[in-house]
């Protein structure tokens, strides 16, 4: 068993293992047990009852967090010659086409997140290999396949997220940083949770949200009351 660390200890000797915590309790503890040197992010992760395998099950969807990320998303444009300057006015950090494909068959992919419009997505299709893996392949779902490139581009900068179930039933999420105020963090949360509930698949029976808990880089984790999602 790995040795607990005198920073890690500390962090943990600040959690009652036995108590579940409000989401505003939550949101102000997770900014003391962080001890990380850096401004590390803020996580949730919400186990649901549902069954990824089947499609009727699937939770996927987008959040506009109140507060933003705090993290500075760097945003790729795949567009047409006449949506150029479209997607530079609106702060894309890259914004191009052909020369874009070929550095990504190159390997490059170092962007948070591709903006495209739906004329494109026959070129993204053979770079799926590439795209996939790293979660960057361009959705209609998540909003970032439009002819609205301006809205995409400015909301994915303002704090909008995707995020979507993984195979053993849990939605991983990063709401903030550790720098942000607790308020600020909890709203964020909220917004997070309140989202999920509202994508409840029909077919999904039982308990819906199992357990939630929060924790930023490094720290442990802090079980959150279920009554914050009202399910």
């Amino acid at each position: 068993m790995a040795k607990l660390t005198k920073n890690r200890k500390e962090s943990v000797a600040k959690i009652v293992s036995t108590k579940i915590y409000s989401l505003s309790e939550a949101s102000k503890l997770v900014k003391e047990i962080s001890n990380a040197k850096f401004d590390a992010s803020v996580d949730i992760a919400v186990r649901l009852g549902v069954d990824p395998k089947k499609a009727n099950q699937m939770v996927r969807g987008v959040v506009s967090l109140p507060h933003g990320t705090g993290k500075d998303v760097k945003v790729l444009a795949l567009v047409t010659p006449d949506k150029e300057q479209e997607a530079t006015d609106a702060g894309a950090d890259y914004v191009g086409l052909n020369e874009y494909l070929d550095k990504i068959k190159s390997g490059w992919t170092d962007v948070d997140v591709i903006i495209t419009m739906p004329s494109v997505m026959g070129k993204l299709g053979p770079l799926g290999r590439i795209l996939g893996p790293r979660g960057l392949m361009p959705n209609p779902k998540t909003g970032t396949v439009t002819m609205d490139i301006a809205k995409a581009v400015s909301e994915v900068k303002a704090g909008k997220i995707d995020f979507k179930v993984d195979k053993t039933g849990i939605v991983h999420a990063a709401i903030g940083k550790v720098s942000f105020s607790a308020d600020k963090i909890e709203g964020n949360a909220q917004e997070l949770l309140s989202t999920l509930v509202k994508l409840k698949p029909t077919a999904a029976k039982g308990v819906y949200m199992k357990s939630i808990f929060m924790s930023s880089t490094m720290s442990p984790s802090i079980a959150i009351d279920l009554k914050v999602a009202a399910v």
